[in-house]
Parts: C-alpha cells; sequence; structure tokens
C-alpha cells in the first residue's frame, strides 16, 4: 500500500513518535509510507533517523494555502490511504478528499483524552474517515457517545512498544554508565515537559518525602521547562533533580530508577512512557486519566492515585521504595502485561489490517 501520514503538530511527543515508528515498522514490511507535516516541524528533522520518508507541507494551520498544497499533493501523488493524526490536518485532508476524484482512503487518529465537540461540523469531519483509531478503549467510547460514530468503524489500536530495546537489565550497571550514584535510590519520569503531565505535582511529592538519598530523574524536554526550573530552586530541591533533557536512549534512563512515576492530570491515551516502563519491569505510580487504567492497574501493575493529590503521589512512591517485595512482584507483572497486549507487532498488525480495509472499502 502507498500510506500517506499527515501531522500539523510541530511539536515532538508520544504522538510523533508513534507515526515515525508506525511507518518505519510498515515500511519494513514492504508498504510506501510517507509522512507530511510543515517544514519548521520537529518530525521533519527526526523522520531521517527513522529512515521514513518526509514531505513538507503547510499544514500547520487551517488555511487556504494548505488546502491547496495538501490537495495538490493527493492528486500528484495518489496515496492509497492517508491517516490524519491533528485538526488542522484532518480538516484539510478531509476538504481535499472531499473536491477530488478518486481520493484515497481516509483514517483518522485520535492520540488523546482531550474531549470532543459533538457538533455537526465534527460529525461530518470523522464521517468522512473510513476508520476511525484511538489509542485506547475510553478514547473510542467518547467519540462513539459524543459523534454517534458506527461503532464497527472505531477501533482502538494502543501503541506498540519495541519489548527488546525496553527490557530490564542490571540497575547497578544502568545507574554506573549514566554517572548515578549506585547508594542512591532514582525515583524517574520520561515525558515531555507538558503541564498536564504532572512534573510540578511530582516535585511537591518529592518535597514532601524527607529522604536525603533520594532523586528525581526527569528525562525529556518541553514548554514547562521554565516553570520546572522555577519549582525546583523554590523548593529547594537543586541537588536532588536531574533535568536530562530530550534523549533518544529513554531505555537507558528507564533501567537506571527505582520507580516510576507518571502523575497525569488531562489529555492521556495509553502514554507511551507507561509502557516503556512496564517493559522495563519497574514500579509505577500513575493516575487513572485517559486510557492509563487500561494498561496497569491499582496493585497489580501499578499504584494508582488520583491526579493532583502530592500527598498521595509521596506516599505511593515511599510505599513502593519501603517494600521491595511489593516493588518487585508489580514490576514483574507489569513486564508480563505489556509483553502481552503493547508490543510493536500487535500494533504493526492492527494497523496494516485496518489500512488494507479502508482501501478495499475505499
Amino acid at each position: 500500500m502507498r500510506i500517506l501520514h499527515t501531522e500539523a503538530s510541530c511539536g515532538w511527543g508520544g504522538q510523533e513518535i508513534r507515526i515515525l515508528e508506525e511507518s518505519r515498522g510498515l515500511i519494513g514490511r514492504g508498504h510506501e509510507v510517507t509522512v507530511g507535516c510543515p517544514a519548521h516541524a520537529r518530525m521533519m528533522a527526526e523522520a531521517p533517523r527513522f529512515k521514513v520518508p518526509v514531505v513538507s507541507l503547510p499544514i500547520e494551520f487551517k488555511t487556504l494555502a494548505g488546502f491547496l498544497a495538501l490537495r495538490g499533493f493527493l492528486a500528484s501523488h495518489a496515496p492509497d490511504v492517508v491517516n490524519t493524526h491533528s485538526s488542522a490536518d484532518s480538516w484539510l485532508t478531509g476538504l481535499a478528499c472531499a473536491t477530488i476524484r478518486n481520493p484515497p482512503a481516509l483514517v483518522r487518529t485520535r492520540h488523546i483524552s482531550a474531549a470532543v465537540s459533538g457538533n455537526p461540523f465534527n460529525r461530518w469531519l470523522y464521517r468522512q474517515a473510513k476508520s476511525v483509531v484511538t489509542t485506547g478503549e475510553s478514547l473510542r467510547r467518547h467519540l462513539l457517545e459524543t459523534l454517534a460514530l458506527d461503532p464497527a468503524r472505531v477501533i482502538s489500536v494502543p501503541t506498540g512498544i519495541d519489548t527488546g530495546r525496553f527490557a530490564p537489565a542490571d540497575k547497578a550497571a544502568a545507574k554506573l554508565a549514566l554517572g548515578l550514584d549506585r547508594t542512591q535510590k532514582h525515583l524517574g519520569i520520561v515525558a515531555t515537559l507538558r503541564s498536564w503531565k504532572g512534573h510540578l505535582f511530582l516535585l511537591d511529592a518529592l518535597a514532601r518525602l524527607d529522604r536525603p538519598d533520594l532523586r528525581l530523574l526527569i528525562v525529556g524536554e518541553g514548554p514547562m521547562r521554565g516553570p520546572i526550573e522555577a519549582k525546583i530552586a523554590a523548593l529547594g530541591l537543586g541537588e536532588r533533580v536531574t533535568l536530562t533533557g530530550q534523549r533518544d536512549d529513554p531505555e537507558s534512563w528507564l533501567r537506571a530508577m527505582d520507580v516510576f512515576c507518571l502523575p497525569s492530570y488531562a489529555n492521556e491515551g495509553v502514554p507511551q512512557a507507561i509502557v516503556q516502563a512496564m517493559l522495563c519491569a519497574l514500579p509505577i505510580v500513575t493516575t487513572p486519566v485517559g486510557a492509563i487504567a487500561e494498561a496497569v492497574a491499582n496493585g497489580d501493575t501499578a499504584l494508582i492515585v488520583v491526579p493532583k493529590d502530592n500527598a498521595a503521589l509521596a506516599a505511593a512512591i515511599a510505599r513502593l521504595l519501603d517494600d521491595d517485595g511489593l516493588a518487585a512482584k508489580i514490576g514483574a507483572a507489569a513486564r508480563v502485561r505489556a509483553v502481552a497486549d503493547f508490543s510493536m507487532d500487535a500494533m504493526l498488525d492492527s494497523m496494516e489490517a485496518l489500512f488494507a480495509g479502508a482501501c478495499s472499502n475505499a
């Protein structure tokens, strides 16, 4: 199949990484895949690292220029299927497909749990798609309830992760490789620095813990870096927190962590970082936001706390640090669950079949 992904976002996070990982995987299965995004988008720079062809399209905003550029690209390149991912590119693609002869099959992926308005315009847009993909079942239910879509056309396909790349390793050796003190405990988060990921609440929780040997690793980059640095300074945590910035080797940092925490309070599907931590057999503290609870179960594969409650967050972290047996049990169960349900092959199998079905029904 000839597959085009469109992405209006110029940022960098789980959504953009999934598109490139999925594209790389389907290229490996013999399909012709291209990603279209704005010229200054981070994906434009990252795509070559994933060995994914990328083309510049002015689709960051809903403009006439973007519509005409995308319409011309579809007419000249004739992909079999177009998978849209954000609002602007979905609208531009939907309108373009409605105005050309023999348009490609249209697939819409909804990555986040932010509410979708049930207005007539959104209903039209989503009904243009042969299939709608969500990254979690709770997101799927929201679209069905809000937009009155045909349930057979809305499918949950959680993001798949490489189970070999993300795997447990010797913790002491992992800490040594990163220059970390092996005698200290390391709490960690891997996430784009966005407000709803809950970094500020995690810092408040750390300040509550009277544990001089506990260090926090914040892996990622993003627009909240300034407020996070200010919070670290205000709480006097400068010597206990490491901001690593954006890393291409998150698995190295996950293997060095003793406890993983993702205290999100909005917008989540099934976060890739949660699954990555599960595959590394880490004990996890998180919240039941979006589709997170579809990946982990409280007391079994994670400890789940109320969002924005730094006291509950601190208590759960302390519980895992104090109970090695519980931490090991939760981590091992998380690894088993992630391998079974969130592998890269499972995602590629689902998306390959979905694209083939969309093309056959075009």
